[in-house]
């Protein structure tokens, strides 16, 4: 439930951005949590934060036109929603899917305005995309798709002004075409424009690691807070992407033992733990399907054609896929399991229901906007090293994001306290990521 003040903007929010459900229930989902500070902060009310925050900066759409290898002309449509640059410039990926419209990448927008708050680092909010499907294409054909969207693109960004990274779909190969064409257009090697390069021309060690060490990492911290570990524990990861592949890795690192990895086309279940250096073989290297995994792995490994990831008994859940993924008779069905812990390598993957199921039965959850955030905060020390023509060691990247993220679970767990939900990761995230903004944006004035 939420006051009548906040139900009355979360209603303008409503009929200003109909048929965009993903974003309604991002709004929602923070102004839950803001009930706990109504009244102690007249001056965001006086000053309409919260509409003013809801509302985006800047929101770009554009055609998306490039020539297929048979050379027949495809269109395809383009977003970048610059949302809010009240703590730096609009800093957040580019997801290349068929699913990808203004309301999923305005959701994804208004997410990362908090997430990038929580990480300390002087960085905005922002998101962009295309309904491009970069899967099955050829290399050209995807180079010539990078090319036409950087060209419309390219005059909205800059170091100071708007920082590209990657998503779905958008891994080093787009991101190589992407930089490309900007220092073809622009006659500027300017590195710090965009995230998630190759290292050889200005990328960082640890960025493709980063999201998933970054959930695994959060999951920690939360069964250290209980005074518990991953060790020896079951971990079910959904997801075989980059975010699912390394929050695999990093698991086993801290003692735990992944057993699932999943596609659209189902999950693996691998009781002898993932192999990491198979499952990077196939997905990272051959863009192969999780299928195949099973089939070279052998040992006990099997795949499940359909049906749920979280059907499978575990300790430990990272979901690391997409959106929505995760939902109520998930979650129930994990509880029932015995799940202690469960943090969002992916934006918004539990549905409110199943994240009510979790708080509910006391299980620790990290909500994506603190335990998904080691990605975008590795891109900003990349910026930071792009910044002063420096390279990091691998070493010394991952002491800093690990760093960044036990900050981050302590800034949530103080929160939390502070307003009388100690445990709750869910409020500490919303309203610690909300406050810092909203400060930022007091000060500037009604801009």
């Amino acid at each position: 439930m939420i006051d009548s003040m906040l139900q009355d903007t979360y209603d303008q929010v409503l009929r200003r951005n109909p048929g965009e459900p993903e974003f309604q229930q991002a709004v929602r989902e923070v102004f839950e949590s803001l009930e706990y500070i109504q009244g102690r902060h007249p001056e965001y009310n006086d000053q309409g934060i919260l509409m003013r925050m809801c509302e985006p900066e800047r929101q770009i759409i554009f055609r998306v036109p490039w020539v297929d290898d048979q050379g027949t002309v495809q269109i395809n449509r383009g977003f970048r929603v610059e949302y809010n640059s009240a703590l730096g410039p609009y800093k957040g990926g580019l997801r290349f899917h068929p699913s990808v419209n203004l309301g999923i990448v305005k959701f994804l927008g208004f997410e990362q305005i908090f997430k990038n708050s929580l990480t300390g680092l002087p960085i905005g909010g922002g998101k962009g995309g295309s309904d491009f499907d970069p899967h099955g294409r050829s290399d050209g054909e995807v180079m010539r798709f990078c090319q036409s969207f950087m060209t419309e693109l390219h005059r909205h960004m800059g170091e100071y002004t708007d920082v590209p990274a990657g998503d779905i779909g958008v891994g080093a190969r787009e991101i190589g075409y992407l930089f490309g064409q900007y220092k073809r257009l622009t006659n500027r090697y300017e590195a710090g424009v965009l995230t998630g390069k190759g290292l050889d021309w200005g990328g960082s060690l640890v960025r493709k690691e980063a999201t998933g060490y970054g959930a695994a990492i959060f999951a920690d911290e939360m069964l250290k807070a209980r005074g518990s570990s991953f060790d020896g524990r079951r971990v079910s990861i959904s997801g075989s992407g980059n975010v699912a592949i390394y929050a695999i890795e990093k698991s086993k690192q801290l003692g735990g033992i992944p057993v699932t990895a999943s596609d659209s086309s189902g999950y693996v279940v691998d009781e002898n733990g993932i192999d990491f250096e198979l499952l990077q073989q196939i997905k990272e290297v051959e863009r192969g399907r999780i299928t195949e995994y099973a089939e070279r792995r052998g040992n006990g490994a099997r795949f499940v054609a359909g049906g749920s990831v979280w059907d499978v008994p575990v300790d430990i859940a990272l979901p690391s896929a997409t959106q929505n993924e995760l939902d109520a008779d998930a979650a129930r069905t994990l509880v029932k399991n015995g799940v202690q812990a469960v943090s969002e390598g992916a934006n918004m993957p539990c549905t409110p229901d199943a994240v009510n199921v979790f708080r509910e039965a006391d299980v620790a959850f990290g909500p994506g906007k603190a335990a998904n955030a080691g990605g975008v905060a590795t891109s900003a020390l990349e910026m930071q090293q792009n910044a002063s023509r420096d390279a990091w060691s691998f070493e010394h990247t991952e002491e800093r994001l690990t760093q960044i993220m036990k900050n981050i679970h302590h800034t949530c767990l103080e929160t939390a306290e502070e307003l009388g939900r100690p445990g709750d990761y869910v409020v500490g995230a919303n309203v610690a990521g909300f406050r810092k903004v909203a400060d930022a944006m007091i000060a500037f004035g009604v801009i």
